[in-house]
């Protein structure tokens, strides 16, 4: 009676849900890994407070009081919107989880009748590149030095904009 390969690696399925003032300590958390100026769950809890701003995380599909798998905060004022953050796990990266969230934030904004997001990401992040550029953001600026990087010099942040259409 042998096992097969499939049961040692079972695909996992995710799914977004809105975030909420309650998951405050584990954004703080997954966000300290992401960045070299984490923000604290103080800094989240000011953010989701205001009525500009939501966010989506992603969890086990199936488990929506697990453990965050990512997750995404925006806000949008005047027809605009901005991703403020957007973070996964290094563990739980390439099984687009990043590419769910943005969508997840692009649906809302698009039934809120947005016509345009923006976002700065640093030149040296290829997959996030790479993600915005498949949904169609453009580079319409640059920050020079940027971002702080402990025991680096800074890096340089796109500016970054998607249009919507239709």
């Amino acid at each position: 009676m042998g096992l097969s390969f499939s049961s040692y690696f079972k695909r996992r399925s995710y799914a977004v849900r809105p975030l909420s003032l309650e998951d405050c300590e584990a954004l703080a958390a997954i966000h300290e890994e992401g960045f070299s100026r984490p923000w604290t769950s103080e800094e989240f809890e000011a953010l989701l407070r205001q009525d500009t701003v939501f966010g989506y995380a992603a969890v086990e599909e199936g488990v929506p009081d697990g453990p965050l798998c990512g997750f995404v905060l925006a806000r949008h004022v005047a027809g605009e919107g901005e991703i403020l953050t957007i973070v996964v796990p290094r563990k739980l990266r390439r099984r687009r989880l990043g590419h769910t969230l943005m969508e997840a934030v692009l649906r809302h904004l698009h039934a809120e009748r947005v016509e345009s997001l923006f976002l700065e990401v640093d030149e040296t992040n290829g997959p996030a590149l790479v993600l915005y550029r498949r949904l169609g953001f453009q580079q319409v600026g640059f920050r020079p030095a940027y971002y702080a990087n402990p025991g680096a010099a800074p890096t340089n942040a796109l500016v970054m904009r998607w249009d919507r259409t239709g």
